[in-house]
């Protein structure tokens, strides 16, 4: 695991943005990248980045392949609060992917199990996630697999706990009756089968599961552990979510970067 320390969310954000398009830029030709991608607030200024890349001619879209992490549960898909209308919103409507190329769980599909089946062949079927853009929440799940969640899941159906619902509230006029209590979710196997896997954690609220997550044992208490196993996870925070790293991790990570830029 490498951990990309930055001053702020905004130089963060944009590191990150420039990452996945380098790695989009390089893709072999003729084979579509696949791209996981998450919502929430976290990720909202990596795809301002990219949208502004795209428009730059410094990144285009059209042999993409995109796979969105989760959605909530009996939501419209009309609904502001979809992720549906969310990736439309801050991505999809502002660069060049074809719209055929864009893959959502379907939430009001009328037999869940199935669209979370049916979703793993999709994946595979697009040849494997070639890079898994996510998210952690405050208590260290990724996407929605809550504390306890197996590490071997796959795509399934998951009833969110209440510190999930407290803060996905903000969303829905901070009313926590407003919000979904059940969302589909990818698994943590699902992320870790893609070849690299980029977390964003921003904020003192995300520092707790960070160090959980970096310098802890995995444990299925703390889902985004399971990146420990991977081969090429990298995590990008800003100090705040950095905060509670020992000393000696932080430099660490620090003299890494600094090391491999040479």
């Amino acid at each position: 695991m490498k951990v990309i320390i930055r001053d702020n969310q905004h130089e963060a954000s944009i590191w990150a943005a420039r990452y996945i398009a380098e790695k989009i830029n390089a893709a072999p030709k003729g084979k579509p990248f696949v791209l996981g991608l998450a919502t929430g607030s976290t990720p909202i200024e990596t795809y301002a980045e990219l949208i502004r890349m795209y428009k730059a001619g410094e990144v285009s879209f059209k042999n993409v392949i995109t796979f969105n992490m989760d959605e909530y549960v009996a939501l419209p898909v009309e609904h502001p609060e979809s992720y549906h209308s969310f990736m439309d919103k801050y991505l999809f409507n502002h660069i060049d992917i074809p719209r055929e190329n864009i893959h959502l769980l379907d939430g009001n599909a009328p037999d869940l199990k199935k669209e979370c089946e049916e979703y793993e062949k999709k994946i595979v079927a697009a040849g494997g996630i070639d890079l898994f853009l996510g998210g952690v929440g405050e208590d260290g799940h990724l996407a929605f697999n809550e504390p306890y969640s197996s590490l071997q899941s796959r795509t399934r159906v998951m009833t969110l706990t209440y510190d999930t619902l407290l803060v996905n509230s903000r969303f829905f006029d901070n009313d926590i009756n407003k919000v979904p209590k059940q969302a589909m979710s990818v698994g943590v196997a699902t992320v870790l089968d893609a070849a690299e896997v980029l977390i964003l954690a921003f904020g003192h609220k995300k520092a707790r599961a960070i160090r959980m997550a970096v310098e802890e044992p995995v444990s299925h208490v703390c889902t985004l552990s399971a990146l420990q196993y991977h081969p090429a996870g990298i995590v990008v925070v800003d100090e705040l979510a950095a905060g509670e790293l020992k000393v000696n991790t932080y430099k660490y990570f620090k003299q890494i970067e600094a090391a491999e830029a040479k």
